[in-house]
């Protein structure tokens, strides 16, 4: 009888997630590829500031809403705090969820700071879109898509953003690189070649995936510009960090400080800590 009982239950069980499986929206088949698929203003934005020679720009790794360990609900109000306590001119996120359906919690964020937004959706997650995003104080004059997925296993996308900041051009590309070595050099050549990091000031972020040095990093380091530091700042893990997979780059801008934000709160939002850098505009 027992056994009866049990048997029973599993089938119950069974039937529910068969249910709940046909229940989930289907996404579109153009959401399947990597695709450029948000820009937007926000209804209130920010005053604008002085420039006053420098600007902030901040890489985060926002690991779907999910918190430290990646297994919590997605909860987008703790890495929102983190984001607000950056106060950075111009954000890169990497690891941005975006529901198929209800609420879309990036664009509540950047309606929330004033903020600009672009997104580039990489691949569909079971709980909707994933990609990176730039959240920008300053409008955003032109976006763009390179999609950098050399590898079957691996989707990825960088987005590019430019702008006008008191009549000096920058852009700003965001990106997250595969954690092959072979296809993360394949990636770094197709960005440093793309025209958009040869069409004026740029600055390279993201999660870079540099968990040691490799011929990618060599790359990046020889032609790009780095910053004052000896060593880069870890960032991953962010309760105990040792790796520095979060990086800023750039080409005709200089760096004039990078640092990682070690607040109690981006210990706990993320697995990664943000990185942060004031750049000088010409």
């Amino acid at each position: 009888m027992a056994l009866r009982t049990r048997v029973g239950q599993a089938r119950a069980v069974n039937r529910e997630r068969k249910r709940r499986k046909a229940q989930q929206p289907t996404p579109p088949a153009h959401l399947t590829t990597p695709h450029l698929c948000l820009l937007r203003a926000p209804k209130v934005g920010l005053p604008a500031l002085p420039v006053r020679g420098t600007i902030s720009v901040a890489t985060y790794n926002v690991h779907r809403w999910a918190g430290l360990n990646g297994r919590t609900r997605p909860d987008p109000a703790r890495a929102g705090f983190v984001i607000s306590e950056l106060d950075a001119d111009v954000i890169g996120l990497q690891e941005v969820l975006r529901p198929l359906q209800g609420s879309d919690p990036l664009i509540a964020l950047a309606d929330a700071l004033g903020l600009h937004l672009a997104f580039a959706a990489t691949r569909v997650h079971k709980r909707g879109e994933l990609g990176n995003a730039i959240l920008s104080r300053y409008p955003i004059s032109g976006v763009a898509m390179l999609d950098l997925s050399y590898s079957r296993l691996e989707k990825r996308v960088a987005v590019a953003a430019q702008f006008d900041i008191e009549g000096s051009p920058l852009s700003v590309v965001t990106t997250h690189l595969a954690l092959a070595d072979r296809t993360r050099h394949t990636q770094v050549r197709s960005l440093l070649d793309h025209p958009q990091l040869h069409a004026g000031p740029t600055v390279l972020l993201g999660d870079m995936n540099a968990w040691r040095k490799c011929k990618a990093t060599r790359v990046l380091e020889k032609e790009l510009e780095t910053h004052h530091n000896l060593d880069w700042p870890a960032s991953f893990p962010s309760a105990r960090p040792v790796l520095a997979l979060d990086r800023i780059y750039a080409r005709g801008v200089n760096i004039t400080e990078v640092n990682a934000h070690t607040s109690q709160a981006a210990r706990r939002a993320s697995d990664h800590l943000p990185v942060i850098a004031r750049i000088a505009i010409q």
